[in-house]
This record gives C-alpha cells, sequence and structure tokens, in this order.
C-alpha cells in the first residue's frame, strides 16, 4: 500500500492525518502513541512498544560503548 499524509499546523506544532485505513494497517486508534525508528530506506512507524524502546536503549548503550569493538568486527 502506498499512501501520503499531509503535515498540518495544529498551534505551535506540526501533526499528520492519518486515514482511517492508516490506522487500521498500523493498529492504532486515536490517543494511542507510535514509535518513529530510521531506517537505511526512510523512516518506520510502529505502534509504540514499551519493551522494543528499552531494548533499543540497551542495544545504543552497547554500540556507544564498544564502538572499537564494533569496528573491528565489521572489517
Amino acid at each position: 500500500m502506498n499512501a501520503k499524509a499531509k503535515v498540518t499546523k495544529v498551534g505551535n506544532s506540526a501533526a499528520v492525518i492519518l486515514s482511517k485505513e492508516m490506522l487500521a494497517r498500523l493498529r492504532v486508534e486515536i490517543g494511542d502513541t507510535i514509535h518513529f525508528s530510521e531506517a537505511p530506506d526512510g523512516w518506520r512507524i510502529t505502534p509504540y512498544d514499551p519493551e522494543f524502546e528499552r531494548q533499543m536503549k540497551i542495544a545504543e548503550d552497547i554500540m556507544r560503548e564498544d564502538r572499537e569493538i564494533l569496528r573491528e568486527l565489521a572489517k
């Protein structure tokens, strides 16, 4: 499915209006939180998952702390 959405102004912020079909495909409802993650081909939008966020924080900490080791392993 390809879809587009328009960015609109809401007070001093910006908002993206999602159609009912987009909400259904994301399996989210009005009031839910969504998660944006950067991917090689752009951005991914998924339902917010606190456990996934916790795991990503741990992975980011490891990558930051062990940067040199990971560079060597990548060779």
